[in-house]
């Protein structure tokens, strides 16, 4: 019952780090894009927009990318100390 309360628990905590992450990401690319935007609607700067625009999709995809995977890590560690913990416990009782 323990290990299935606590992988329950670690797995909530992971997927909410990364529905939060993602939404703030989307948030993320939309603010930065609309100078872009206004830049190829005024007709300034369209090369300059697009390769400013590729560059920073990839740069804020790759801040994400990470965040994403120090959650996956945080979520093993704190699976493992909760494990120790219930192990513990469990030879107390």
């Amino acid at each position: 019952m323990a290990d299935q309360n606590e992988k329950a628990l670690t797995e909530l905590i992971e997927e909410a780090v990364d529905k939060g992450a993602t939404t703030v990401e989307q948030i993320h690319r939309e603010i930065a894009d609309l100078p872009l935007t206004v830049l190829e609607r005024v007709g300034l700067f369209d090369r300059t927009a697009e390769n400013v625009r590729s560059l920073q999709e990839a740069s804020i995809g790759a801040v994400y990318d990470v965040i994403r995977d120090v959650n996956h890590q945080v979520t093993q560690l704190a699976g493992e100390l909760l494990g120790e913990r219930f192990e513990k416990s469990s030879e107390k009782s």
